[in-house]
Formats: C-alpha cells, structure tokens, sequence
C-alpha cells in the first residue's frame, strides 16, 4: 500500500511545476480516528510554490486518481496533512493474502540478489562462551534470519585466531593440569587460564596418552584444547539455535600472504611508513588526529592490520555487503579498518558494523563481574540451564543494540507477566487453545465470509497483522531486530482487545468462521515473527 500511495501522490504532482519532485514519506497518524496513512507532502512544496500548504494539499487531492477498492477517502487535516483510509475490500483481501501465503508471510525482496555475509561471535577458542559473547551470537543470527527474509542469501562467518600469546598459555595451562592429573609437579603459567574446564580437558588427555606426552612440547596440549574447546562452543550455538556455514582463521592470512600485501600496498600508496621501530598507517589522512600503529615495534601486529586484511578477503569473495558484530571495545578500532579497505580501493559502504553495548549480568540484585582466565564467568549453557534458550535469545534481542543491557537472572525465569517473552508466547499458546474449543463446536472451512469482519477490534486486528512485512524490513534495514519485538507486542495486545470485544463461539455461524479465521491468521503472524527471533511458538503452556 505504501508503494501504492506513493505512485499516485507522484501522479498528482505532474501538475506542478517543479524542478525536482520530493521524496513522499508516509506515515501511520499518531491518532488511528485521523486515518490509516498521512503525508506532509504538502508543507514540503509549500516554500518552492510558494502557496499556502492547504490550499496545495487541496490541488494535491483533487489530482488524485485511485482504486475506490483500495483507498475509502483521502482528507485533509491540520496545516495541510493528506490522510488516507484503506477500503475495507483492501483490508479483507489483505487478510486473505496472509491466509494463503501462511508460513511465507512476511518474506520480502527488499534485498533480493544480495550476497550478504555476517560475522558474528568470533570468539577465539581459549574458553567456552559466556554470557558475554550471547548478545553477540543471538544479535547476528537473527539479523541474519532477517535478511534471509528480505530476500538476501547470506552466510554467516566465524573468525578466529587460533595462535598467538593466548593460544600459547591456553595450550600451557592444558599441559600443566595434565601433568598434575599424573601426580607429577607443574608450573602453572603466569596468567593461565584456571577453569575447570581445563582440568576436564586435561584429564581426559591423561586418559587417551598416559604419561607418553612430551613434557617440552604444549603443541598438542593447545590442540587438543582448540578441538574440544571448539567443540563446547558449537554445542552451545546449536542449543542457541545458530549455525555457522564458515569458519575463517586468522592465522590463514599470515600464511597466505594477506598480511604481507596489505602492508605493502598501503606502502606503495605513501600511507605506510616506519617510525620509533614500529610501522605506523596514515590515518591522519582520513581526519584522525593522529596516525595509527600496523605493525608495533616487538614486530606484533596490532588488531586493525589482520582486520583490514580480512575484509579485503571478505569483499574479493565477491559479496555485496559484509556486516561486522562488534562490542563496543571496537568503536575506536573499526573506523581504521574501513579506512585501510578505502585506501585499498574497496567500497567501504559494503561493509556495515553493528556496535552493540555490552551486557551485566545481574545475580541477587548485583552486578556480576566476569573475567575468562580467573574463571568468574557464567557461561551460556549455565544461563540456559536457569531460564531456557528462548529466554536467553528474547532478552539480547528486547533492547536496541545500542543500549546497555542488565540481564536480570531472577527476572528472566520469571515465567508470568514480568517476563516480556512469555507475553508473545503465550498469546500464540492462547490462541492455540481457543481455536481447539472452538473446533469441538464447529468444522472449519476454507471459503469464509472475511467481510463480516466490522467490529472495530477486527478492523484494528487485522490493520496491525498485514503490517508484519513492514515491520521485518524496517528491523532488516536497520539491523535492530527489537523492531520486530515491538510489533509483535503490537499483534497480541491487538488479539487480546479482539478476544475481549468479539465473541467466536455462540455467534452466527457465518462470523464465527470468520473470526476463527481472525485467530487462526493472527497464530500465524507470531509464529513467523517468533521464528525469525529464534524463538519457539508453543501451542501449549
């Protein structure tokens, strides 16, 4: 309809003599008794033509020409609004279109064509995931579920590093509790990871090898952590719901030479040099106040320069868009990689970061401090085991990525009114529940009556339920998946006034049908939401 809206408000300027023809924006009025759809169109033509803006709306209108079956009238109001109402004919035919497309609802071609990777989670393999990495997990699966349902085929990537100084101690920490696990005296390493789940690794090594391992050597220790470590890690992500189709190592671009030719064709550019021992990028060139270290003078290359050789091979992969989940400890760090592929002749518009703000844990009413290599953390699995992974999912997703985030334990098992998920849930469980009574006192039927449909509660109900296309674009578009939350919260407070104003059993046949169609089409709309947040719609609680 918004489509539609526009192309005959564009029509009706071809009156006018105008240079450039504004962008139309439509919007739903704050006030549902004003209309269905508003635009200013008017008081943005009012400066070039001069006029007042109700009098051009009023030119506006009457050059209108539209389908009687679509739009029921158009008014204007206030200083020069343009309000439309929708037929009832469009509504009803609307709701039909979500009867038949059922589980397809809601799918779009927005980005249709697009190759879109996402990268999300890349947490290296030293530990299992926390609390810590969930907001990232659940914020890049379901962002990527919701480009799926705008069209894009997308991938979704895991990067890692599986060398360097914490692979080397993780490997160390292995080695020293298998050979305690022996009886026999160990150093631990000087910041060495202290979890039990590198005795249970070590142990488990003990088992397979005995004694036959070389004390000298902490290759194999960090291989065989690596692999179980890795191994815990996709565990949790499928009980999360979340799969990965890539995994990319960091350690690849050191050995193909990435690292290397990164560095040298910024060089040839004259955005590299050497100073102080260390080699320094420009980025003064790209309006920082100061120029930043690749390469520092222990010859350890800092986390900008495998980055921006990353998303250079991300981007000759040939996608369309690449979108980066990142904490808020990366909003200083990733404008430099954007830099780096700009100045490398990449498009630096094809990637898209995400920055989401981290999350405290909140135990017995108190923050809950973390730390990965003194063991203080809550993983999440042990988060799962206390309130579900639907609940897990629900609360990363209930705020905009921009917002600090306090997972409150106590409040997320809470499974009554305190605890948002629960709400979508059981209003999809109800509906569930009243369509079984209501199959004991009638056959449903396919070819239903939807125009006996008038109550306003109806009317209101199935407005908010063809909304849901729009309402999974917006969140694709601007990667927030809490939009979709919104909505949602939308249909089943809509629900919940129809049920109350608008019996289904004890009425004519003939509308009791129709509104079981109502039901059953409103069961649908939450089920398809629910299934883009990765979360289950159950039809009992």
């Amino acid at each position: 309809m918004t489509e539609y809206l526009k192309e005959i408000l564009s029509a009706s300027l071809s009156q006018f003599e105008l240079d450039e023809h504004p962008e139309i924006h439509l919007e739903a009025p704050k006030d549902p008794t004003h209309g269905d759809a508003s635009t200013n169109l008017a008081m943005m033509l009012a400066k070039p033509l001069r006029n007042n803006p109700r009098a051009i709306a009023t030119q506006i209108v009457e050059g209108l020409k539209y389908d009687d079956r679509k739009i029921a009238s158009v008014e204007i109001a206030g200083p020069g609004f343009i309000n439309f109402r929708y037929a009832e004919d469009y509504l009803f035919d609307e709701l039909q279109t979500i009867i038949n497309e059922g589980a397809e609802y809601g799918k779009s071609t927005a980005y249709s064509g697009k190759k879109i990777q996402i990268e999300f989670v890349s947490a290296n393999p030293t530990g299992p995931l926390t609390v810590g990495h969930g907001r990232n997990a659940v914020l890049g699966d379901t962002v990527a579920r919701l480009m799926e349902w705008t069209g894009a085929t997308v991938d979704r990537e895991y990067y890692f590093n599986n060398a360097g100084r914490q692979m080397r101690v993780l490997g160390q920490s292995v080695q020293a509790r298998y050979l305690e696990a022996l009886g026999k005296d160990a150093e631990f390493p000087e910041g060495g990871y202290e979890g039990e789940y590198i005795k249970d690794i070590a142990q488990e090594l003990a088992n397979e090898k005995g004694d036959s391992l070389d004390d000298s050597d902490w290759t194999p220790f960090k291989e065989k952590a690596e692999s179980a470590i890795f191994a815990d890690i996709d565990t949790t992500l499928k009980r999360m719901n979340i799969h990965m189709d890539n995994h990319f190592n960091e350690h690849d671009l050191y050995e193909n030479g990435d690292i290397e030719s990164v560095v040298s064709r910024l060089r040839e550019k004259g955005l590299v040099y050497d100073a102080d021992g260390a080699t320094w990028f420009k980025t003064t060139e790209f309006g920082k106040e100061k120029d930043t270290v690749l390469i520092k003078s222990t010859g350890e290359p800092t986390y900008r320069l495998p980055d921006i050789a990353y998303h250079a091979n991300k981007l000759d992969r040939g996608y369309d868009l690449c979108i980066d989940v990142f904490g808020a400890d990366h909003i200083a760090t990733y404008p430099d990689v954007l830099s780096g592929i700009s100045a490398l002749g990449y498009n630096e518009e094809q990637v898209d970061v995400i920055i989401y703000q981290f999350v405290t844990i909140v135990k017995d009413g108190k923050p809950f401090k973390m730390s990965t290599r003194k063991a203080n953390f809550v993983t999440l699995d042990e988060l799962m085991d206390e309130v579900g992974a639907d609940v897990t999912r629900f609360f990363f997703l209930m705020r905009s990525p921009n917002t600090h985030l306090e997972f409150d334990i106590a409040q997320a098992k809470e499974a009554g009114e305190k605890n948002p998920v629960f709400y979508l849930q059981y209003a999809h469980a109800r509906i569930c529940s009243i369509l079984r009574k209501a199959e004991e006192e009638y056959t449903f039927v396919n070819d239903v009556q939807l125009n006996l449909l008038k109550e306003n509660a109806e009317i209101a109900l199935i407005k908010t339920l063809f909304k849901l296309p729009k309402a999974i674009q917006s969140a694709a578009e601007a990667k927030e998946p809490h939009r979709l939350i919104n909505y949602l919260n939308d249909v089943a407070s809509a629900f919940t006034t129809f049920y109350h104003d608008c019996r289904i059993i004890g009425v004519d046949a003939d509308l009791a049908q129709a509104r079981i169609a109502l039901a059953k089409t409103t069961a649908q709309v939450l089920n398809n939401g629910l299934t883009i947040l990765g979360i289950t719609a159950p039809e009992r609680m």
